[in-house]
C-alpha cells in the first residue's frame, strides 16, 4: 500500500500514470534502464541513437556502450548557452534512429532545453525521446510530448539511492538482463520502501512550494550573475541568462585553479563545486563547458536550495572577490617561465603545468609580439585545448589553432590588439 501510494504520488508529479512509473535505485541506473530497454525494444528499427554533448555522464556512458557494441551515434552540439537546436535534432533523425536523448535541463549551468519543440520533431518521426529531467523535476513537470523521463530524488531534496523512470504506453520497451518480478520486471530487487515513499513526500512537498520560492531564488541568481563581474575582473558568467533554472549559476574566471578557489570559500563557510558536476573525481574539465566553448579554468557552481537565505548571498559576493584575488596571488607568475622566439613567434613552454598556468603565461607574454603576431603555447594538459580558445574569445585575440609538438600540443595565437 506505501509503495502504491508512492508510485501515485510521483506520477501525479511527473504527469503521467501511475502503471507507467517505476522506481529505481538511482537517477543512474534510470536513465541506463531506460536507453537500453528502448534501443532493444526498437533493434529491428535500427541501432542509431541520438544525444546532446552536455547530456548528465549516464547518458553518454550509455551512448558509448551502445557505440562500442555496433550501434551508432550522433551527438548535437550546443550553442556558448548551452542550448541546442531543435532543428538540429530533427536533422539527424534517420529511419534507422531507435531512440533520441535530451535533459530538461542542464545540471553545470541550469541551461535549460526545448524538450517540447525536440519531442514534436520526434513524435513526427516516430521516434520515441528519453528525457533526462533530474535537474529540473522539482520545479515542476516537464512539457512535451516525450516517451520515457528518468529522475533521481537526491536532485529534489529526496534520499540518495532512489530514482524513477517513466516509460509511456505504447512505447516499444525490452528490459535487459535477467527477468525479475518486481517494478514490471524493468528493475530488479526489492524495493526499499522507506526511501521511496520518502522521496514521492519530498517531491511533493517541494513542488508544493515551487511556485513561490522560484522567483526568490530566481532573483537571488540573477544577482550573482549580474555582480560577479562587477566585482571580480577577468570572469566569463556561463549558461542562458532567461533560460535556466531558479537555482544554479555557474562563473569560471581567468587565472585561477577551480579547486584552490574552492579550498578558499570552504574557509570561508562556503560548499560551491567545481568542474563536471557528474565526474568531479577525475579532475578532467567539464565536458559540458567544452561543449558550449567557454572557458573551464576557475569554474565556480553555485547552488541555491529552497530556503537559501539573502543575507548568505550577499556575504558569497562580500568573500568572493578576495578569495579569487588571494589565489591569483599564490599562482603567480612562474618563475622558471621558458620563452623564446622561432624566427616570428613568441614560444611560450608551459610543458608538465596545469592550467591556469598556461593561460596566465600568455596573458603575460601576448604584449610582447606586434599586432598581427604569433605565440605558441606548447602545454601537454588537455585542459588547455578548451582554455586557450576561451581566453581569445574573452579577449578579442584570434586563436589559430593547435598543431602537433614533439611534446604536447602547440596552440597558435594571433595578436589582434
Amino acid at each position: 500500500m506505501l509503495l502504491d501510494a508512492a508510485r501515485e504520488a510521483a506520477a501525479e508529479a511527473v504527469g503521467c500514470r501511475p502503471d507507467e512509473l517505476i522506481f529505481t535505485s538511482s537517477g543512474t541506473r534510470a536513465v541506463h534502464t531506460g536507453i537500453a530497454g528502448a534501443l532493444a525494444g526498437r533493434r529491428r528499427v535500427g541501432r542509431h541513437l541520438i544525444v546532446s554533448a552536455v547530456e548528465h555522464s549516464s547518458a553518454l556512458h550509455s551512448a558509448e556502450l551502445h557505440e562500442s557494441a555496433g550501434g551508432t551515434v550522433t551527438q548535437i552540439a550546443v550553442d556558448r548557452t548551452g542550448l541546442v537546436e531543435p532543428s538540429a535534432y530533427a536533422a539527424a533523425l534517420r529511419a534507422d534512429t531507435a531512440l533520441a536523448c535530451l535533459q530538461s535541463a542542464n545540471h553545470e549551468v541550469g541551461t535549460e532545453q526545448p524538450v517540447a519543440e525536440v519531442a514534436e520533431a520526434c513524435r513526427a518521426a516516430g521516434v520515441p525521446l528519453l528525457v533526462d529531467a533530474a535537474q529540473s523535476l522539482g520545479w515542476g513537470p516537464v512539457e512535451g510530448d516525450w516517451s520515457l523521463l528518468a529522475a533521481s530524488a537526491h536532485k529534489w531534496g529526496g534520499p540518495s539511492g532512489v530514482g524513477l523512470l517513466v516509460v509511456r504506453k505504447g512505447v516499444r520497451f525490452a528490459p535487459q538482463g535477467p527477468v525479475d518480478e518486481r517494478e514490471s520486471g524493468r528493475a530488479p530487487g526489492f524495493e526499499n520502501i522507506p526511501a521511496i515513499v520518502a522521496a514521492a513526500a519530498s517531491l511533493r512537498a517541494v513542488r508544493a512550494e515551487a511556485a513561490e520560492e522560484a522567483p526568490r531564488l530566481r532573483e537571488l541568481t540573477e544577482r550573482i550573475r549580474v555582480r560577479v563581474p562587477q566585482a571580480v575582473p577577468d570572469v566569463e558568467v556561463v549558461g542562458d541568462p532567461v533560460r535556466r533554472l531558479p537555482g544554479v549559476v555557474t562563473f569560471s574566471c581567468l587565472y585561477v585553479d577551480g579547486e584552490a578557489l574552492l579550498h578558499e570559500l570552504d574557509r570561508e563557510g562556503f560548499s560551491v563545486s567545481s568542474g563536471s558536476s557528474c565526474t568531479s573525481s577525475t579532475l578532467t574539465p567539464s565536458h559540458v563547458l567544452r561543449a558550449m566553448g567557454v572557458l573551464s579554468e576557475g569554474n565556480v557552481r553555485v547552488s541555491l536550495p529552497p530556503g537559501a537565505a539573502e543575507e548568505d548571498v550577499e556575504r558569497f559576493l562580500t568573500v568572493l572577490p578576495g578569495a579569487v584575488a588571494a589565489v591569483r596571488e599564490k599562482l603567480g607568475a612562474p618563475v622558471a617561465s621558458e620563452v623564446a622566439r622561432e624566427e616570428d613567434v613568441l614560444v611560450v613552454d608551459s610543458l608538465g603545468k596545469r592550467c591556469p598556468i598556461p593561460v596566465i603565461e600568455l596573458a603575460k607574454v601576448i604584449g610582447d609580439v606586434p599586432v598581427g603576431g604569433l605565440v605558441r603555447v606548447l602545454s601537454d594538459d588537455e585542459a588547455a585545448r578548451l582554455d586557450i580558445p576561451a581566453w581569445c574569445e574573452m579577449r578579442g585575440q584570434e586563436y589559430v589553432g593547435e598543431e602537433p609538438a614533439d611534446k604536447g600540443t602547440a596552440y597558435l595565437i594571433r595578436r589582434v590588439s
